[in-house]
């Protein structure tokens, strides 16, 4: 067999296509209209419907725009979720813009931090590599938001809104990674240079002071302290004045973030179930929470999302939201196109296969905030995107059980609803994974 191609290997491939005269008709479909609208299956359409046996109240959805900031709004929505019930508030939100600043500013200290500690690393090797491809970026996980919460706080939408660059943020992230990399560069050769990691991380000071000055002039500077207002539905006027960010969070959300944990299903030969694992490098504030997962099976990953569910609780999840999905139905299943049929061939990886041939990773966080149950098990899923109300159906999606097993890699659960042997799993120390990791994705889709 011949290694290179041979014209006649490619006459004889081509001959195979023109012997069924119905190839002629996909082919001017898929030209035409795109492989997947020529592929859709309505009856995959049909059958996701976007009715529920378990729903949890929710409103208007929020919109990220052009920014990969869905971590943090679909955290922020979790927490509104509660506050609106308890409160009595429509379509409350509070500012993705507040700990958007604040990621930034920590991140850049996270990465400068990290040049200063691997500043004997060689610059052309994988690890220094890995670090300068992306010093910074909108996407995230959910440790690294509760990282910011405990130290930041949370505030109203209304008190430090979005701005053109939280919105749009491609100027600002390559603008701060470029000024990064410069800091990168001259931290390495005062290294080299002989000087001490003290008088490095003086000169980091320095540039922190200009990051600073940039996410201002880009974001707007975050509260210190703000006047809380609003009227509830009852039309009841509510003020609290003067509160701070920490205060508002503690009284108005709540949360005992510290209950809180990331499941995971990566079934994959490195990580055995019962075990919890982290990832070097990843993080945004410096000695803060860091990123923590337990791995279980797809059955108990699914149990745990529905017990939260039943509890009438929204769940934060990661997955692959790119694939087998269609933004505009609003509908993710593993049936939806009809590829096989059309060219004839298997699409066929397992989601270990797709995990370790970098096929598929976490691309995108959102919140479950329904189920279907048939017979106690789920048949499909509701979800609260963070795209606008312009897709699926006025911004929420529907999501098969099937694609939940292939394609969703997290999801954030109470301690409480864990069986003792995974509470009791969940204490061990974890195994670092190594940064490259499919583990180590961060949601950032939009």
């Amino acid at each position: 067999m011949a290694k290179d191609i041979t014209r006649e290997m490619a006459e004889r491939f081509s001959r195979q296509i023109r012997e069924l005269p119905q190839n002629k008709v996909i082919q001017n479909a898929m030209m035409k209209n795109g492989i997947k609208a020529a592929t859709i299956n309505n009856d995959a359409v049909v059958s996701m419907n976007h009715v529920f046996s378990h729903e949890i109240e929710t409103g208007k959805v929020s919109n990220q725009k052009q920014s990969g900031r869905c971590w943090m709004f679909a955290a922020l929505n979790t927490f509104t979720h509660k506050l609106n019930a308890k409160f009595r508030l429509k379509d409350f939100e509070l500012s993705q813009n507040y700990t958007n600043f604040w990621d930034k500013f920590e991140k850049a200290n996270y990465f400068l931090e990290t040049m200063i500690e691997t500043a004997d690393e060689p610059v052309e090797g994988r690890l220094i590599s890995w670090l300068l491809e992306t010093p910074q970026q909108d996407g995230g996980q959910w440790d690294m938001l509760v990282a910011l919460i405990k130290k930041y706080g949370v505030v109203p939408k209304q008190v430090m809104p979005e701005t053109f660059n939280s919105s749009n943020s491609r100027e600002l992230n390559s603008l701060l990674n470029a000024k990064l990399r410069e800091d990168a560069v001259k931290l390495r050769k005062m290294h080299a240079a002989g000087q001490s990691e003290e008088e490095l991380r003086q000169a980091k000071e320095g540039m922190l002071a200009e990051v600073y000055k940039l996410l201002a002039f880009a974001l707007g500077e975050p509260p210190k302290t703000f006047d809380f207002e609003f009227r509830d539905t009852d039309k009841l006027f509510h003020r609290e004045q003067n509160i701070t960010p920490q205060a508002f969070f503690e009284k108005y959300v709540g949360f005992d973030l510290d209950n809180y944990i990331s499941i995971i299903n990566a079934p994959t030969s490195d990580k055995p179930y019962g075990k919890t694992y982290t990832v070097q490098y990843l993080g945004n504030v410096v000695g803060g929470k860091p990123v923590k997962y337990l791995n279980v099976d797809i059955e108990t990953f699914k149990s745990l999302a529905v017990k939260q569910l039943k509890d009438n609780r929204s769940v934060w999840f990661g997955c692959d939201v790119a694939a087998s999905s269609d933004r505009n139905e609003g509908i993710m299943d593993t049936g939806l196109f009809d590829l096989e049929k059309a060219f004839g061939f298997s699409f066929g990886m397992t989601k270990a296969e797709r995990l370790d041939y970098k096929d598929s990773v976490m691309t995108h966080a959102m919140v479950l905030t329904g189920v279907n149950l048939v017979d106690g098990k789920p048949d499909r899923w509701k979800v609260e995107n963070s795209w606008g109300e312009k897709v699926g159906k006025d911004g929420y999606f529907v999501m098969s059980d099937a694609w939940m097993d292939e394609y969703t890699y997290q999801i954030v659960i109470d301690k409480k609803y864990l069986p003792e042997e995974l509470q009791k799993a969940w204490e061990q120390d974890p195994i670092a994974l190594k940064p490259w990791d499919p583990m180590g994705s961060l949601a950032w889709m939009h």
